[in-house]
């Protein structure tokens, strides 16, 4: 299959439907750090690249399916499934021939990075109830063109903020998980293994497997290289390290596997993605947050 160019683009075409709520029309969302919420009935050549979103990235699909990119690859996103994208990392995804693609999505403001889903896990793919969080969706919306009332509109926003969260972080729900994650985020220059971490997890490499194919919708090997460009990412920001010692801190012995790993997984290369980051403003404290 043809997929397009990963440079900038947002591509509706004339046969894609989208409605869409803002935080402009909507103050009931500005507490949630939420940019804007929308509906989409997208049809061939719809097709959106961001290389550099500020804020995380919501889709639930209900029908049908599209192309998404994440962890370096274009993915399948069918009816049933879920992903979500950190701020500051490529995200991308079309329409496909032939494929009617029916989602949800919800952007958060560039601050949400560090604020309601800064502890997310990752750009991760899984099964979700789209259907009950299009609703949801729809009955904000709804209620934001009738009476409006605040009451009702801050139940709405709290119970798809509240969906998206569960999403965002699903290994809490197995503690084994947790405990393990939080193993190889401490040290990311391990040589880890999978042997090793089923072992950790007190169960079989396969059960492994299965466990982060349905909760993060990766392997455990493609778990372990996410929290390593994540932890690249964080030196990049926030010292003056060289290249070639942030690459061994994450695990990396040769810099260019760590600069091209980098540049799949987040579409920028080590040194722009430095440069970027420091553009950027601070994250305002919550007292600054209105």
């Amino acid at each position: 299959m043809r997929h397009p160019p990963l440079v900038e683009t947002h591509t509706p075409g004339p046969g894609t439907h989208e409605r869409i709520l803002r935080a402009a029309g909507c103050p009931s969302l500005v507490p949630y750090q939420i940019a804007h919420v929308g509906l989409a009935e997208a049809v061939e050549p719809y097709t959106m690249v961001r290389t550099d979103l500020p804020g995380s990235y919501f889709l639930a699909c209900f029908r049908g399916e599209g192309r998404i990119w994440l962890d370096g690859r274009w993915q399948r996103c069918r009816a049933g499934q879920a992903c979500l994208s950190p701020a500051h990392v490529l995200c991308a995804f079309h329409a496909v021939p032939g494929h009617r693609w029916d989602f949800v999505w919800v952007r958060y403001e560039a601050s949400a990075g560090r604020g309601p889903l800064g502890a997310a896990s990752a750009p991760i793919l899984a099964g979700f109830p789209s259907e009950v969080f299009r609703h949801a969706v729809e009955g904000l919306m709804a209620e934001q063109a009738g009476e409006g009332r605040l009451a009702a509109l801050h139940h709405w926003v709290e119970l798809v903020q509240g969906y998206i969260s569960r999403f965002a972080q699903p290994w809490h729900i197995d503690d084994r998980l947790s405990q393990l994650w939080e193993a190889v985020a401490a040290k990311p220059a391990h040589a880890w293994t999978l042997t090793e971490l089923a072992r950790r997890a007190h169960c079989s490499g396969e059960h492994l497997r299965r466990l982060c194919r349905r909760q993060l919708g990766r392997s455990p090997m493609q778990q372990v290289t996410y929290l390593r460009i994540r932890h690249g990412a964080g030196l990049l920001a926030e010292t003056d390290l060289k290249l070639e010692v942030i690459a061994e801190r994450v695990g990396y012995a040769n810099p260019f596997v760590f600069s091209n790993t980098f540049k799949r997984w987040t579409g920028w290369r080590p040194s722009l993605y430095r440069d970027r980051q420091r553009e950027v403003e601070p994250y305002p404290g919550p007292a600054s947050m209105g």
